[in-house]
Protein backbone atom coordinates (compact mmCIF):
# COMPACT_ATOMS: atom_id res chain seq x y z
CA UNK A 1 0.00 0.00 0.00
CA UNK A 2 1.23 3.49 -0.93
CA UNK A 3 0.33 6.81 0.67
CA UNK A 4 0.25 10.04 -1.33
CA UNK A 5 -0.14 13.45 0.33
CA UNK A 6 -1.16 16.70 -1.33
CA UNK A 7 0.07 19.60 0.79
CA UNK A 8 0.74 23.33 0.48
CA UNK A 9 2.64 25.97 2.37
CA UNK A 10 -0.37 28.29 2.43
CA UNK A 11 -4.11 28.12 1.90
CA UNK A 12 -5.85 28.85 -1.38
CA UNK A 13 -3.32 27.27 -3.74
CA UNK A 14 -5.73 24.67 -5.19
CA UNK A 15 -4.58 21.74 -3.06
CA UNK A 16 -8.05 20.27 -2.46
CA UNK A 17 -9.02 20.82 -6.11
CA UNK A 18 -6.03 18.71 -7.11
CA UNK A 19 -6.81 16.08 -4.45
CA UNK A 20 -10.36 15.78 -5.81
CA UNK A 21 -9.03 15.39 -9.34
CA UNK A 22 -6.56 12.69 -8.27
CA UNK A 23 -9.40 10.91 -6.47
CA UNK A 24 -11.25 10.81 -9.78
CA UNK A 25 -8.24 9.59 -11.77
CA UNK A 26 -6.85 6.97 -9.36
CA UNK A 27 -8.42 3.53 -9.71
CA UNK A 28 -7.99 1.70 -6.43
CA UNK A 29 -7.78 4.14 -3.51
CA UNK A 30 -9.19 5.52 -0.28
CA UNK A 31 -9.27 9.26 0.40
CA UNK A 32 -8.42 10.93 3.70
CA UNK A 33 -9.25 14.60 4.24
CA UNK A 34 -6.75 15.68 6.89
CA UNK A 35 -7.52 19.39 6.72
CA UNK A 36 -9.68 18.88 9.79
CA UNK A 37 -9.78 22.55 10.79
CA UNK A 38 -11.44 23.50 7.49
CA UNK A 39 -12.39 20.27 5.72
CA UNK A 40 -13.78 20.77 2.23
CA UNK A 41 -12.86 17.73 0.11
CA UNK A 42 -16.34 16.38 0.83
CA UNK A 43 -17.78 19.27 -1.19
CA UNK A 44 -16.30 17.71 -4.34
CA UNK A 45 -17.05 14.08 -3.50
CA UNK A 46 -20.71 14.21 -2.33
CA UNK A 47 -20.24 11.70 0.53
CA UNK A 48 -22.89 9.48 2.04
CA UNK A 49 -21.94 8.95 5.70
CA UNK A 50 -21.57 5.29 6.69
CA UNK A 51 -20.01 5.76 10.15
CA UNK A 52 -19.96 8.69 12.59
CA UNK A 53 -17.69 8.80 15.65
CA UNK A 54 -17.05 11.31 18.42
CA UNK A 55 -13.55 12.70 18.82
CA UNK A 56 -12.35 13.63 22.29
CA UNK A 57 -9.51 16.09 22.69
CA UNK A 58 -7.86 17.33 25.86
CA UNK A 59 -9.74 17.24 29.15
CA UNK A 60 -11.50 20.37 30.41
CA UNK A 61 -12.19 21.51 33.97
CA UNK A 62 -15.65 21.24 35.48
CA UNK A 63 -16.54 22.70 38.90
CA UNK A 64 -19.03 20.81 41.06
CA UNK A 65 -21.28 23.55 42.43
CA UNK A 66 -22.54 21.43 45.32
CA UNK A 67 -19.00 21.03 46.68
CA UNK A 68 -17.42 24.38 45.71
CA UNK A 69 -16.98 26.81 48.64
CA UNK A 70 -16.13 29.79 46.37
CA UNK A 71 -12.71 30.27 47.96
CA UNK A 72 -11.36 31.78 44.74
CA UNK A 73 -8.11 29.81 44.61
CA UNK A 74 -8.93 28.29 41.22
CA UNK A 75 -9.67 31.70 39.73
CA UNK A 76 -6.41 33.07 41.09
CA UNK A 77 -4.31 30.25 39.65
CA UNK A 78 -5.97 30.16 36.18
CA UNK A 79 -3.74 32.13 33.84
CA UNK A 80 -6.27 31.72 31.01
CA UNK A 81 -9.11 33.49 32.86
CA UNK A 82 -11.31 30.49 32.13
CA UNK A 83 -13.20 30.54 35.45
CA UNK A 84 -15.93 33.14 35.87
CA UNK A 85 -17.15 34.90 39.01
CA UNK A 86 -19.92 32.33 39.41
CA UNK A 87 -17.33 29.51 39.16
CA UNK A 88 -18.45 28.23 35.80
CA UNK A 89 -15.62 27.16 33.48
CA UNK A 90 -15.51 28.60 29.95
CA UNK A 91 -14.72 25.52 27.81
CA UNK A 92 -13.23 27.60 25.03
CA UNK A 93 -10.80 29.42 27.32
CA UNK A 94 -9.85 26.36 29.39
CA UNK A 95 -6.54 24.82 28.25
CA UNK A 96 -6.87 21.67 30.33
CA UNK A 97 -3.77 22.31 32.46
CA UNK A 98 -5.56 20.98 35.58
CA UNK A 99 -3.88 23.44 37.96
CA UNK A 100 -7.31 24.39 39.31
CA UNK A 101 -8.05 20.74 40.12
CA UNK A 102 -4.74 20.38 41.95
CA UNK A 103 -5.15 23.52 44.08
CA UNK A 104 -8.83 23.13 45.03
CA UNK A 105 -9.01 22.35 48.80
CA UNK A 106 -12.43 20.70 48.46
CA UNK A 107 -11.66 18.61 45.35
CA UNK A 108 -14.55 20.37 43.64
CA UNK A 109 -12.81 20.58 40.25
CA UNK A 110 -13.07 17.55 37.99
CA UNK A 111 -11.26 17.08 34.68
CA UNK A 112 -13.68 15.68 32.11
CA UNK A 113 -13.26 14.41 28.58
CA UNK A 114 -14.17 17.06 26.04
CA UNK A 115 -15.85 16.18 22.76
CA UNK A 116 -13.85 18.28 20.32
CA UNK A 117 -15.33 17.11 17.04
CA UNK A 118 -16.42 14.14 14.95
CA UNK A 119 -14.89 11.90 12.34
CA UNK A 120 -16.63 9.98 9.58
CA UNK A 121 -16.29 7.16 7.10
CA UNK A 122 -18.29 7.91 3.96
CA UNK A 123 -19.03 6.42 0.58
CA UNK A 124 -18.41 8.72 -2.39
CA UNK A 125 -18.66 8.46 -6.15
CA UNK A 126 -14.91 7.72 -6.20
CA UNK A 127 -14.69 5.34 -3.24
CA UNK A 128 -14.36 5.56 0.53
CA UNK A 129 -13.52 8.85 2.23
CA UNK A 130 -12.38 9.27 5.84
CA UNK A 131 -12.94 12.84 7.01
CA UNK A 132 -13.55 14.87 10.14
CA UNK A 133 -14.92 18.07 11.58
CA UNK A 134 -13.15 19.79 14.44
CA UNK A 135 -15.31 21.91 16.73
CA UNK A 136 -15.07 25.71 16.83
CA UNK A 137 -11.97 26.89 18.75
CA UNK A 138 -11.04 23.30 19.64
CA UNK A 139 -7.47 22.02 19.88
CA UNK A 140 -5.76 18.69 19.15
CA UNK A 141 -6.20 18.91 15.38
CA UNK A 142 -2.95 16.95 14.98
CA UNK A 143 -4.41 14.14 17.07
CA UNK A 144 -7.58 14.14 14.96
CA UNK A 145 -5.48 13.99 11.78
CA UNK A 146 -3.78 10.89 13.20
CA UNK A 147 -7.20 9.32 13.83
CA UNK A 148 -8.27 10.01 10.22
CA UNK A 149 -4.96 8.72 8.83
CA UNK A 150 -5.10 5.61 10.98
CA UNK A 151 -8.63 4.72 9.92
CA UNK A 152 -7.87 5.30 6.23
CA UNK A 153 -4.82 3.01 6.47
CA UNK A 154 -6.85 0.38 8.34
CA UNK A 155 -9.58 0.40 5.68
CA UNK A 156 -7.04 0.23 2.86
CA UNK A 157 -5.42 -2.86 4.37
CA UNK A 158 -8.79 -4.43 5.14
CA UNK A 159 -10.14 -3.95 1.61
CA UNK A 160 -6.92 -4.57 -0.30
CA UNK A 161 -6.70 -0.99 -1.57
CA UNK A 162 -3.24 -0.05 -2.80
CA UNK A 163 -3.35 3.75 -2.41
CA UNK A 164 -4.38 6.27 0.25
CA UNK A 165 -4.72 9.85 -1.04
CA UNK A 166 -4.26 12.36 1.79
CA UNK A 167 -5.57 15.89 1.35
CA UNK A 168 -3.33 17.59 3.88
CA UNK A 169 -3.80 20.89 5.71
CA UNK A 170 -1.92 24.01 4.62
CA UNK A 171 1.07 25.42 6.47
CA UNK A 172 3.69 23.68 8.62
CA UNK A 173 1.87 23.21 11.93
CA UNK A 174 1.08 20.12 13.97
CA UNK A 175 -1.68 18.83 11.61
CA UNK A 176 0.80 18.91 8.70
CA UNK A 177 3.34 16.94 10.71
CA UNK A 178 0.67 14.33 11.45
CA UNK A 179 -0.25 14.24 7.75
CA UNK A 180 3.33 13.56 6.61
CA UNK A 181 4.21 10.54 8.73
CA UNK A 182 4.72 7.34 6.68
CA UNK A 183 3.98 9.16 3.41
CA UNK A 184 5.61 7.72 0.27
CA UNK A 185 5.36 10.85 -1.88
CA UNK A 186 4.09 14.39 -1.30
CA UNK A 187 2.87 16.81 -3.95
CA UNK A 188 3.47 20.40 -2.85
CA UNK A 189 0.98 22.71 -4.56
CA UNK A 190 1.90 26.37 -4.77
CA UNK A 191 0.97 29.48 -6.73
CA UNK A 192 3.23 31.99 -8.51
CA UNK A 193 3.47 34.63 -5.79
CA UNK A 194 6.31 35.60 -3.46
CA UNK A 195 4.38 34.27 -0.46
CA UNK A 196 3.61 31.08 -2.39
CA UNK A 197 7.31 30.48 -3.06
CA UNK A 198 8.32 31.32 0.51
CA UNK A 199 5.72 29.04 2.09
CA UNK A 200 6.37 26.22 -0.40
CA UNK A 201 10.03 26.23 0.69
CA UNK A 202 8.97 25.94 4.33
CA UNK A 203 6.64 22.97 3.82
CA UNK A 204 9.20 21.24 1.58
CA UNK A 205 11.73 21.62 4.38
CA UNK A 206 9.23 20.09 6.82
CA UNK A 207 8.59 17.15 4.48
CA UNK A 208 12.30 16.53 4.05
CA UNK A 209 12.68 16.47 7.82
CA UNK A 210 10.40 13.42 7.76
CA UNK A 211 12.41 12.00 4.83
CA UNK A 212 9.40 12.28 2.52
CA UNK A 213 10.11 12.58 -1.21
CA UNK A 214 8.43 15.68 -2.62
CA UNK A 215 7.45 17.09 -5.99
CA UNK A 216 6.60 20.72 -6.68
CA UNK A 217 3.58 21.81 -8.72
CA UNK A 218 2.68 25.39 -9.70
CA UNK A 219 -1.04 26.12 -10.03
CA UNK A 220 -2.27 29.13 -12.06
CA UNK A 221 1.28 29.32 -13.35
CA UNK A 222 0.58 31.72 -16.23
CA UNK A 223 -0.53 34.50 -13.87
CA UNK A 224 3.12 35.30 -13.10
CA UNK A 225 5.57 33.52 -15.45
CA UNK A 226 8.56 35.23 -13.81
CA UNK A 227 7.93 33.72 -10.37
CA UNK A 228 6.97 30.40 -11.95
CA UNK A 229 10.43 30.43 -13.51
CA UNK A 230 11.99 31.07 -10.09
CA UNK A 231 10.07 28.10 -8.70
CA UNK A 232 11.41 25.87 -11.47
CA UNK A 233 14.94 27.06 -10.75
CA UNK A 234 14.48 26.46 -7.01
CA UNK A 235 13.26 22.90 -7.67
CA UNK A 236 16.23 22.17 -9.93
CA UNK A 237 18.78 23.67 -7.51
CA UNK A 238 17.23 21.80 -4.57
CA UNK A 239 17.04 18.44 -6.37
CA UNK A 240 13.24 18.43 -6.17
CA UNK A 241 11.02 16.95 -8.86
CA UNK A 242 9.19 19.69 -10.76
CA UNK A 243 5.88 18.03 -11.59
CA UNK A 244 4.56 20.71 -13.92
CA UNK A 245 2.33 23.74 -14.27
CA UNK A 246 -1.43 24.13 -14.32
CA UNK A 247 -2.68 27.24 -16.14
CA UNK A 248 -5.40 29.50 -14.83
CA UNK A 249 -8.63 28.08 -16.23
CA UNK A 250 -12.17 29.36 -15.70
CA UNK A 251 -13.45 25.82 -16.24
CA UNK A 252 -11.98 24.95 -12.83
CA UNK A 253 -14.17 27.61 -11.22
CA UNK A 254 -17.25 26.46 -13.12
CA UNK A 255 -16.63 22.86 -12.06
CA UNK A 256 -16.26 23.85 -8.40
CA UNK A 257 -19.51 25.81 -8.55
CA UNK A 258 -21.17 22.62 -9.84
CA UNK A 259 -19.64 20.61 -6.97
CA UNK A 260 -17.32 18.66 -9.27
CA UNK A 261 -13.64 18.53 -10.10
CA UNK A 262 -12.41 19.79 -13.46
CA UNK A 263 -11.37 16.40 -14.86
CA UNK A 264 -15.01 15.24 -14.61
CA UNK A 265 -16.31 18.06 -16.75
CA UNK A 266 -14.22 17.78 -19.94
CA UNK A 267 -10.76 18.33 -21.31
CA UNK A 268 -10.04 21.97 -20.57
CA UNK A 269 -6.40 23.15 -20.44
CA UNK A 270 -6.26 22.62 -16.67
CA UNK A 271 -7.90 19.19 -16.85
CA UNK A 272 -5.49 18.02 -19.54
CA UNK A 273 -2.49 19.18 -17.54
CA UNK A 274 -3.77 17.52 -14.35
CA UNK A 275 -4.10 14.21 -16.18
CA UNK A 276 -0.49 14.49 -17.34
CA UNK A 277 0.67 15.34 -13.82
CA UNK A 278 -1.25 12.39 -12.38
CA UNK A 279 0.60 10.03 -14.76
CA UNK A 280 3.90 11.45 -13.52
CA UNK A 281 2.91 11.16 -9.87
CA UNK A 282 1.58 7.62 -10.37
CA UNK A 283 4.87 6.56 -11.93
CA UNK A 284 6.78 7.98 -8.97
CA UNK A 285 4.79 6.11 -6.34
CA UNK A 286 4.16 2.88 -8.24
CA UNK A 287 7.26 2.67 -10.46
CA UNK A 288 4.84 2.54 -13.39
CA UNK A 289 3.32 -0.84 -12.49
CA UNK A 290 -0.34 0.23 -12.37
Amino acid sequence: MKQLAIISGKGGTGKTTLAGAFACLAKNKIMADCDVDAADLHLLLSPKILEEHDFFGMEKAFIKKDICISCGKCREICRFNAIGKTYIVDKISCEGCAFCAKICPEKAVEMKKNQAGKWFVSETKFGLLVHAKLGIAEENSGKLVSVVRGKAKELAQEKGVDLVIVDGPPGIGCPVMASLSEIDFAVVVTEPTFSGLHDAKRVISAARHFKVEVGLLVNKSDLNPEITGKMKSYAEESNISFLGEIPFDKDVINALIAGKNVVETGNSPAAGRIREIWKTVKDRIYDGDT
